[in-house]
């Protein structure tokens, strides 16, 4: 085999693998977006403030009791808080 052909074989199979593990990476920072857009819509158009921001970055770690916990303490109705923080670790 030419020496031209394995370097092209070998860079398509890098190219292949390292495109695979792109694609099938998690996007956490789709989760945070998701739980502060469920957020946002309960304030209809309104910005959230840092602290619903952190809740829901709480909430992707996993902890979801304290991320209600924050998001309730920021002024956010309860069922709102529970779905917010429902949709952050997905």
């Amino acid at each position: 085999m030419r020496m031209s052909t394995r370097i092209a074989g070998v860079l398509t199979g890098l190219a292949l693998a390292l495109g695979g593990a792109a694609l099938s990476a998690p996007a956490a920072h789709a989760d945070v977006t998701a739980c502060i857009n469920q957020v946002e819509s309960e304030l209809r158009g309104g910005e959230a403030p840092d602290s619903v921001r952190m809740a829901c970055y709480v909430g992707l770690t996993g902890d979801n009791e304290k991320c209600v916990a924050d998001l309730t303490a920021a002024g956010v109705t309860d069922g709102t808080s529970v779905s917010a923080c429902r949709v952050a670790p997905e």
